[in-house]
């Protein structure tokens, strides 16, 4: 894939379609891989990650890190990650607020957006054969039982937190399949995306405030330890994603866009606006809390909104908006890359 001149204006668009991708695979049920797709970025997303291979590892070995940055497209692939960065400490922070204080409305625009994204992919989809159905209809159902899944109990095992990264970086690779959601199956969101960053972001305050006291502290060791393990395994299964799926887009082109198709309307039981967070219990029937204090989410009890009332019309309304929002952004694809 030949790498793209870009503008500053499209650089800084990066960073934002990064901030988006990284907000979206922090929160449950929905996925970073949508936002890649849509946004039109998704092919070379996958391709950067597929250069992460034994001729990258020669380059950087042998000192040419030059060569090694533009052979892995880093200039694309670092304004993705800032932007994810960036996401993780600022607005994913802020619509973990919303959720918690306004959890309909916030689903409710999600669920517009992944609407809008079945929509405007499935009109460019031109290869409905009966086979590509199928497909579709098996990545949909995929996409469906994953929400019907019980979760299970956390579980600190550095072996399963290593297997827990591969798993849940389908979320990035994956369009439809959230990563957030299969940890909260795996029994270990809290651990892995509350806990652990929670730990990271203190000790970048006190390393900041020259503050090393935390190098003492066994528990907190121990989820820096327990992060270090799940972003390796995070990458290494983000690699070896991208080979597979880079080897999929060139061979089996149209039905891997319909599984991708399918992945993405089976999402949408996921993030179904009206539902009820069921929290974890103890055999007591005592709410679990995590080490920051708060309830730990199991799973979700989704029901039939109340159309009486004016509640239930503004999350509609939240839905058209969620839907017109990637209208504007399949309009700008248009525009900046037309057929």
């Amino acid at each position: 894939m030949q790498q793209p001149t870009r503008s500053f204006s499209d650089k800084l668009f990066l960073v934002l379609k990064g901030i988006a991708m990284g907000t979206a695979n922090k929160v449950p049920g929905v996925s970073g891989g949508v936002v890649a797709y849509v946004a039109g970025f998704y092919e070379e997303f996958i391709y950067s990650f597929q250069r992460l291979n034994l001729n990258a590892v020669k380059l950087l070995l042998s000192g040419k890190f030059k060569s090694f940055f533009e052979y892995v497209n880093g200039r694309f692939l670092s304004l993705i990650i800032l932007g994810e960065v960036l996401s993780y400490f600022t607005v994913s922070k802020g619509f973990d607020i919303l959720i918690k204080n306004y959890p309909i409305l916030v689903w409710a625009a999600f669920f517009g957006m992944i609407l809008g994204s079945v929509y405007y992919i499935s009109r460019d989809y031109d290869a409905w054969t009966r086979k590509n159905i199928m497909i579709l209809t098996l990545g949909t159902a995929i996409g469906i039982a994953t929400s019907l899944l019980d979760p299970a109990t956390d579980n600190a095992n550095l072996f399963f937190v290593f297997f827990c990264g591969m798993v849940s970086i389908s979320g990035m690779t994956l369009p439809g399949l959230s990563g957030s959601f299969i940890l909260i199956l795996l029994g270990n969101y809290v651990l892995l995306l509350v806990d652990s960053i929670n730990a990271f972001f203190d000790t970048m305050v006190a390393v900041a405030q020259w503050d090393f006291s935390w190098w003492n502290d066994p528990a907190h060791m121990e989820l820096m330890t327990i992060l270090g393990v799940f972003l390796l395994g995070s990458l290494a299964g983000l690699i070896t994603l991208s080979h597979l799926l880079g080897w999929t887009f060139k061979h089996y082109r149209n039905e891997t866009n319909a599984m991708i198709i399918g992945f993405i309307t089976g999402s949408l039981g996921v993030v179904w606006p009206w539902k009820k967070e069921i929290f974890s219990t103890n055999e007591a029937g005592e709410l679990l809390r995590d080490a920051k204090g708060n309830e730990i989410l199991e799973n979700y009890s989704r029901y039939w909104p109340d159309f009486t009332t004016g509640h239930t019309w503004i999350a509609i309304g939240l839905v058209i908006i969620g839907f017109l929002i990637v209208y504007l952004i399949d309009t700008y694809g248009q525009q900046a890359n037309p057929t």
